[in-house]
């Protein structure tokens, strides 16, 4: 048989899905997976299901699936982020030769990302950091990808990633080389954070109508919704989830309230403490849920807090949506402000638009606002900068400071939404607080201040 274009080590969840992607696309396909464990019959039993897909070829021995590669290989490597990669890495070198290329798709940090690329740049070896976004569908039928490393190596497979990625509304791929260093994996990492902010604020909406709601009532209006400006996938599958049913009984009800994460949050938040950026929103979500995974904590504290139950939610449908509306704008824009002041700090020169554009379609964070994003930027800096989002924006804070009150009267936790409101107020306040800070900083520490009265350049301290 004649070698195969393209391998993929990783024949998990979206190493398949991406796999079968691929082999559609009419690409001679090389795939590996160990067998070992419960992994022992993972590449056999992938070849039985998809017998009708000839062009892909299956292997558990390493040397022997990278030699029925074309050269220069390119490898797409599907496995968990951490140690995996790096093993894997360590295994393929001696197998492989100059000009090849290797591509991490998984959600590894982007610094490990950039020490990857360092480490196999001295062995002319290029590697690519590639965010996959879209889920097991998204990988099947077309994700958005986040590539970024060597320009180089993304020259090499561009044709493939491109080919099977989704398509935007004019039909172009939704993958563009990001950037040097590890810039893919840190987009795929501050998109992950907007998606948990999304989803958390879905999560929050819910806790408010579920109170005096039906669920069909709920799913009927986040699916009106979703026929407008604040049209998006996740809004879209929430309204579809609220409706399952398992015999008699809600599917949601059966879930557990323990939400899990993969990291990439908190690896959002902790990039936008350590450069200076509030990224409140995301901050809130991953807080949000790791507070659910104390649930016995939660269990005997509620025990002991006498509540009196409020069954009629004391506020007007358009109310929530506009609120709803306020907390994604704030959200998107310090999702962007992030990316904006990291692509600075690293020299990265990201394009806020192109990125704004693969997010379009193919990932868990498409939307109608999404789309805006792409001619935003290709004009203004920020979200907020466009006279039309910044309106509506104010138009909407008495909406989002109405549900804040009734989550505060019905004592439902609302953090997303408050991180939302705090930040638009803050944001969009003339003078704030901080003369006191300094002071105390000052007083304590002779830290120094800066006075109203004089040039900025100068600093002065009180013998307080």
């Amino acid at each position: 048989m004649s070698k195969s274009i393209f391998g993929i080590i990783g024949l998990g969840v979206m190493g398949k899905s991406i796999s079968l992607n691929i082999a559609e696309k009419r690409f001679n396909l090389s795939v590996y997976n160990r067998a070992e464990g419960n992994e022992k019959h993972v590449v056999n039993d992938f070849l039985s299901i998809n017998q009708t897909f000839k062009n892909i070829k299956g292997f558990t021995d390493l040397d022997t699936f990278v030699n029925s590669l074309e050269q220069p290989r390119k490898i797409l490597l599907m496995i968990p982020a951490g140690k995996p990669v790096d093993i894997v890495i360590n295994k393929l070198i001696p197998l492989i030769s100059e000009g090849d290329v290797i591509i991490d798709g998984g959600n590894s940090h982007y610094i490990n990302t950039k020490r990857s690329i360092e480490m196999l740049k001295s062995k002319n070896i290029d590697f690519l950091g590639a965010g996959f976004s879209g889920g097991e569908a998204g990988a099947r039928k077309g994700p958005s990808i986040m590539p970024g490393g060597s320009k180089e190596g993304y020259k090499k497979v561009s044709k493939i990633l491109e080919t099977l990625a989704a398509r935007d509304f004019q039909g172009n791929p939704c993958c563009t080389y990001i950037g040097p260093e590890g810039a893919g994996h840190y987009v795929k990492m501050v998109h992950n954070g907007i998606e948990y902010a999304e989803m958390q604020l879905l999560a929050e909406l819910f806790a408010l109508m579920s109170r005096s709601m039906s669920y069909e009532k709920i799913s009927e209006m986040f699916s009106s919704w979703n026929q407008g400006s604040l049209s998006s996938y996740l809004l879209e599958i929430t309204a579809e989830i609220l409706l399952k049913k398992d015999g008699d009984h809600y599917v949601i009800d059966l879930i557990l309230d323990k939400a899990g994460n993969k990291r990439t949050g908190a690896w959002s938040s902790s990039s936008a403490l350590e450069l200076g950026v509030p990224n409140t929103m995301m901050s809130a979500s991953v807080f949000a849920r790791y507070i659910t995974s104390f649930k016995d904590k939660r269990v005997e504290f509620s025990k002991r807090i006498e509540v009196q139950s409020n069954s009629i939610l004391n506020l007007k449908f358009e109310d929530l949506k506009r609120a709803y509306q306020l907390a994604r704008i704030v959200n998107y824009h310090q999702g962007f402000e992030l990316m904006s002041v990291a692509s600075k700090h690293f020299n990265w020169n990201l394009n806020l638009s192109e990125i704004a554009r693969i997010w379009t379609n193919g990932c868990i964070i498409k939307s109608t606002l999404m789309e805006n994003c792409v001619s935003i930027f290709r004009s203004s800096e920020s979200v907020l900068d466009d006279s039309i989002i910044f309106s509506s924006t104010s138009e909407y804070e008495q909406s989002i400071a109405s549900v804040l009150k009734e989550g505060i009267s019905t004592r439902i936790a609302l953090p997303c939404f408050q991180a939302a409101y705090n930040y638009w107020i803050s944001i969009t306040t003339n003078r704030l607080p901080a003369n006191i800070i300094q002071a105390q900083r000052d007083y304590f520490g002779a830290h120094t201040y800066q006075r109203i009265d004089s040039p900025l350049h100068k600093f002065f301290h009180t013998n307080w």
